[in-house]
């Protein structure tokens, strides 16, 4: 599946081809922004008390998916009125090490709500996103050690967020 096209100020999906860092890093930026903050997740070698990790499989419904992220994006932009645009993809399929797996990019006029924009997006997609992350290593494979319950967008333990 291809990565949706981007709307006037929001770009969110996931996608079973490489992402398209550049083009994410191009289309958020705006004249009217002083900032932009880009978060680019990447497949590493190791995990929690796993070494040798040589590969990674992400699975998700992708409606659902693309809804959740586009939820906390709209959540972001609840908290931080000033952010212009955002951009929230991610990677699904088979990933090896070094290939971007999600990216987050926040536009906004001023570097402190972009970057409180772009850290509350990546954490909270993470949180609240079905997105299901199987790793491969030299003795075998599992689903990925930090899953958790997913939860609702806006509904947190930590109320300072």
């Amino acid at each position: 599946m291809t990565l949706p096209a981007p709307s006037i100020d929001t770009w969110v999906g996931v996608a079973d081809e490489p992402l398209p860092a550049a083009s994410v890093d191009a289309w958020v930026r705006g004249p009217d922004c002083g900032a932009v903050v880009t978060f680019t997740g990447m497949v590493r070698d190791h995990a929690e008390g796993r070494a040798g990790v040589t590969a990674l499989s992400y699975e998700a419904y992708e409606e659902h998916a693309t809804s959740r992220i586009a939820d906390v994006v709209a959540e972001a932009r609840r908290r931080w009125p000033a952010v212009r645009r955002v951009a929230a993809v991610h990677r699904i399929g088979d990933l090896a090490v070094g290939d971007d797996a999600v990216i987050v990019a926040v536009a906004s006029p001023h570097r402190g709500e972009a970057f409180a924009a772009a850290e509350y997006v990546i954490d909270t997609v993470k949180e609240t996103v079905p997105i299901w992350k199987r790793e491969t290593w030299a003795d075998g494979q599992s689903w990925g050690v930090d899953a958790h319950a997913i939860r609702e967008v806006g509904v947190r333990e930590d109320a300072s967020r």
